[in-house]
């Protein structure tokens, strides 16, 4: 057994009690999960893997996006609580106790008789990766907890530990061509039964300014736009909670007040100023519209003004959007072993290989 000579030891050559790494024929049996990367940790045996794999390995698992239908892996280490536990998104038990109320947005725990505690659960919020955080309990009324039990779990775990991805039938064989170089075949049942399924959140803004010519105005009524593009705007121009919105459509509604000459009026405000000498205002519609492929449900929206008594003062509004996203062409997909591909094409069922048992995709 050989020691790194840098271990403490006693004058007699005995070393005193303490652990340090040794080699034994010219191998390290055990490592220390601390010596390496948390991400690079969770690679079951990984004394046997490419150190570049490896690395990429720890990109990918940093770049899963929590699934709608979490699955814990077959094969794992130990460290798969901890990291959900750490991560902050599941809820421990700090202290003994029994549930006394439930429900999707929060819990409450009696303790030790007549204390109870509350423990709030966050609801569809975004993340920095417009990642869908969602926390639901684990828990269910009248159940009597220990300390250190599992309350609340996350995104992207099961029974307070971490399940990122999924258990799926993979095979390594050429297919026509379509899978050549790092390119992946999938069936269209991940599809169909929401297997690859994750939700996004995704945040659009919008300010009010003062300009040369006046304030900016949010209002529903905006000239020269079809009815079905303000159909979701409520009475002050501000898209309605739980709206289904598609592309194009106006999420707040903004004019914008500027100057024009005599030839950029409407035919019908010319003659209004013509015959009976009425001023007509011109504005410009700077409306917030969703963008290409944004479509989803809203199911938060935030105005934010300014303190101070002034009408003049910018606001802000803030529209979130959930968006339900199925696997597609182009999509990465990734083991834990590095090997990585981009999806080229989703195969019906019936051209899928199968096993010699029959089992299909």
């Amino acid at each position: 057994m050989v020691v790194a000579g840098n271990s403490l030891a006693l004058n007699q050559g005995i070393q005193e009690e303490q652990v340090v790494p040794a080699r034994y024929h010219q191998e390290f049996l055990t490592i220390v999960w601390e010596h390496i990367h948390l991400r690079t940790s969770l690679i079951p045996f990984i004394e046997h893997n490419d150190a570049n794999r490896a690395l990429m390995s720890s990109n990918m698992q940093h770049q899963a996006v929590p699934l709608s239908q979490s699955e814990r892996c077959i094969v794992g280490i130990g460290l798969k609580h901890q990291t959900a536990l750490d991560s902050g998104v599941s809820t421990i038990a700090k202290h003994e106790g029994k549930i006394i109320y439930t429900n999707p947005h929060k819990i409450i725990l009696s303790s030790n008789g007549d204390t109870t505690i509350s423990i709030p659960l966050v609801i569809y919020q975004c993340s920095n990766k417009n990642t869908c955080i969602h926390q639901k309990p684990q828990v269910s009324r009248g159940k009597c907890i220990k300390k250190g039990q599992i309350l609340v779990g996350g995104a992207a775990t099961i029974g307070g530990e971490l399940a990122l991805g999924k258990n799926i039938l993979v095979a390594y064989m050429p297919w026509e061509g379509y899978n050549s170089e790092d390119v992946v075949l999938i069936s269209e049942r991940m599809v169909y039964e929401d297997i690859f399924t994750s939700f996004h959140i995704q945040k659009y803004e919008i300010k009010t300014h003062v300009t040369s010519q006046g304030p900016e105005r949010i209002i529903k009524e905006i000239p020269h736009l079809e009815a079905h593009l303000l159909c979701n705007l409520d009475r002050n121009g501000v898209v309605m909670l739980g709206s289904w919105v598609e592309t194009s459509d106006i999420l707040v509604g903004k004019l914008t007040p500027q100057t024009a000459n005599e030839s950029s009026y409407a035919p019908e405000d010319r003659l209004l100023r013509a015959i009976l000498g009425i001023q007509v205002s011109t504005a410009k519609e700077t409306s917030l519209k969703l963008p290409i492929a944004g479509r989803g449900r809203v199911i938060d929206v935030r105005w934010i003004r300014k303190k101070g008594g002034s009408c003049y003062n910018s606001e802000m509004i803030r529209v979130y959007i959930s968006q339900k996203r199925e696997i597609k062409v182009g999509d990465k997909v990734a083991r834990r072993y590095g090997n990585k591909g981009i999806i080229s094409k989703i195969l019906p069922g019936q051209d899928m290989p199968y096993l010699q048992d029959g089992t299909p995709d």
